[in-house]
């Protein structure tokens, strides 16, 4: 997975490049592509291969975890 990543990253970045490199009719649609991909491609792939396998609950500011955060910084201050 990480590879795959890096390598359609390499490709989205490459792609802007070119389009601003190369004096061709289609250098606006490789912006564009790239910029696209690094969107709805890359970001939502990266974001699911780092945040699975861990807990949602962990990371929303429920009651219980407010309570844990308290009691944490009371014990830092004695």
């Amino acid at each position: 997975m990480r590879n795959i990543i890096y390598m359609l990253t390499i490709a989205a970045f490459t792609s802007i490049a070119l389009g601003f490199i190369l004096n061709v009719n289609y250098a606006q649609k490789l912006i564009g592509f790239g910029v696209l991909a690094i969107f709805f491609v890359v970001f939502p792939l990266f974001s699911y291969h780092h945040w699975k396998g861990k807990k949602l609950e962990d990371y929303m500011l429920t009651k219980e975890n407010l309570d844990k955060m308290r009691n944490n910084q009371k014990r830092k201050k004695k």
